[in-house]
């Protein structure tokens, strides 16, 4: 518990075969600390397999304030819980580096950096990387192509249809480029004022709970995860999943019962990479050109996965796990060789 904050606050460090983790910070309601912790428990384990496949080395961690529901906090306790925070990651040593997430912002990170300096994704103002939400929104539109052509046999978006459930940072940028490349838009958020970016784009509004039941080709989960339950997936009226919403599928099997049902599943740590690939870029010097070059060869990455789901006969889920665990493992008997050879010097 926060000492100057009194809220629970979880750090969840899942693998460090690859570096340090990296992962951000979520700041959101839950019903009990509990879930809160549980939360963070399942996104580090998804950043591993995010950071693994994205081929950056760096481990899997997230970190997560859990607040009350129904409860806002004041500027005051805001800041109190972002100190308590920075006093977490900096006692991990350096094993874990935090930055934004859901619930908070590149803004927030500049008081979290007051006691640590493990923390990226600071406003480019204060020489940090900046806002990572356009880096995501780049890399996940460089992955519909690949999943179009994977449910259409053609990777053409002008005249494809697609629901975006969610206009938050990277949805709404995401919205701006498909309709840039022609794209038929359907769009809600749970913020009534996003309606605004609806009429600006020509898209099609419609309420937050008629997301998963409106037909359309794709439907982009841009939202909090979760939403793709067995019974959603039953009636869900698209040939294709892709998103930067992490853990869309409520449950792991659900990978398996959209194919069932001959729907594409672009698995979504493969997809919402861009981020990341834009924070550790930055970190290590890059130039925009070096990472925008990284951030639409995630293209090139769903390509392999659904290629070798094909080869395989699995789901793409299953394929992008494979490609993540391969490299870890790859990581894990480099280190282990790099060991043999210091004892037996």
């Amino acid at each position: 518990m926060g000492a100057r904050s009194g809220l629970v606050i979880t750090v969840a460090l899942h693998s460090s075969a690859l570096g340090p983790a990296l992962g951000g910070c979520r700041m959101w309601s839950y019903p009990t600390w509990a879930d809160g912790q549980a939360d963070a428990l399942r996104l580090s384990a998804a950043m591993t397999l995010k950071n693994a496949a994205a081929g950056l080395d760096a481990g899997g961690g997230k970190s997560v304030i859990a607040l009350p529901m129904g409860e806002a906090l004041d500027p005051d306790r805001r800041r109190a819980a972002l100190l308590d925070l920075g006093d977490l990651v900096e006692a991990l040593e350096g094993r874990y580096r935090t930055a934004e997430d859901v619930g908070t912002t590149e803004h927030d990170m500049l008081v979290v950096r007051e006691r640590t300096e493990h923390v990226v994704g600071l406003p480019a103002e204060s020489g940090g990387a900046g806002e990572p939400a356009g880096a995501t929104a780049l890399g996940v539109f460089s992955a519909i192509a690949p999943t179009l052509g994977e449910a259409f046999g053609s990777e053409q978006i002008e005249g494809r249809s697609f629901v975006i459930s969610g206009l938050g940072q990277v949805g709404g940028r995401l919205a701006r480029m498909l309709a840039g490349h022609g794209a038929e838009l359907i769009v809600t958020d749970i913020d009534e004022r996003k309606r605004q970016l609806a009429d600006e784009l020509g898209a099609r509004w419609i309420a937050p709970e008629m997301a998963l039941s409106t037909p359309a080709d794709v439907l982009v989960p841009a939202g909090l995860g979760g939403i793709l339950t067995d019974e959603a997936i039953d009636a869900l009226p698209v040939r294709a999943v892709v998103g930067p919403a992490n853990n869309p599928l409520a449950d792991r099997s659900g990978a398996e019962r959209l194919q069932e049902r001959g729907i594409v599943y672009a698995p979504d740590f493969v997809v919402n990479a861009g981020g990341v690939i834009h924070l550790e870029g930055m970190a290590h010097g890059q130039e925009w050109p070096t990472i925008a070059e990284r951030l639409t060869g995630i293209a090139d990455t769903v390509r392999g996965v659904m290629a070798s789901a094909r080869e395989r006969g699995t789901t793409p889920l299953a394929a992008a796990e494979a490609l993540a665990a391969a490299r870890i493992e790859a990581a894990r008997g480099s280190r282990a060789a790099t060991a043999r050879t210091a004892v037996a010097v």
